[in-house]
């Protein structure tokens, strides 16, 4: 049997919408249940005008979005996968209140999105696309929230 896989994850928050944003611990279990493989990341909780900035420099995008990730591969082949996720906050808390979710709902999916796009997970097809959505469905209702993926 494999050890389990271990996380080295540090959060920054670099957003002035501290009231409603989750705990350290609370991003660190929301990552940790999406565990796969060894990683070490960054999350960093930022304000539109940085999410608009990452997801234009990076995706030639106009907009802030709600989760970018930037998955680095591994130092070396045994290694510990390696990358960044950037959560916006105001995206977060807007997307929550459209799709009738909580906030803590939705970061806890949107923390188990990005852990899966670091290990490897994508949605560029649909076949993919059906395959996600199916793990991020497991770990969120493992974790006590609703499928992401279910309407009401």
């Amino acid at each position: 049997m494999n050890p389990p896989a271990k996380l080295a994850l540090t959060i920054q928050y670099a957003t002035g919408q501290s009231a409603s944003l989750p705990t350290r611990a609370d991003f660190r279990r929301w990552a940790r249940a999406a565990l796969l493989h060894d990683v070490t990341a960054a999350l960093r909780v930022v304000d539109e005008p940085e999410g608009l900035q990452l997801n234009q420099d990076y995706r030639g995008k106009a907009y802030a979005t709600n989760v970018l990730t930037f998955a680095y591969g591994a130092d070396q082949e045994d290694g510990p996968l390696s990358g960044d996720m950037v959560l916006c906050a105001a995206v977060v808390e807007r997307e929550a209140a459209q799709q009738g979710k909580t906030i803590q709902a939705h970061y806890a999916h949107l923390t188990a999105h990005g852990m899966l796009h670091l290990q490897g997970y994508d949605h560029e097809s649909e076949e993919e696309a059906v395959a996600m959505e199916a793990v991020e469905s497991f770990i969120m209702m493992r974790l006590g929230f609703s499928d992401p993926y279910q309407d009401g």
